[in-house]
């Protein structure tokens, strides 16, 4: 009963902060980890940008 609701729309930079970078292409990589692919022989590294939460995976 004592929340208090706030109605009001979100300002246009809070709601796209951090958006605009990765709809760019400078996404934020992060190593999540590093498997070893065992058919195709080699480490395999994932990433996650932090910003967006969009994965890839790079095999070296």
């Amino acid at each position: 009963m004592g929340d208090i609701v706030d109605f009001r729309r979100p300002k246009a930079p809070k709601k796209h902060k951090g958006n605009t970078l990765c709809r760019r292409g400078f996404h934020k990589w992060a190593v999540i980890n590093k498997p070893f692919d065992v058919k195709q022989g080699r480490l395999v590294t994932s990433y996650r940008c932090e910003r967006c939460g969009k994965e890839k995976n790079e095999s070296v």
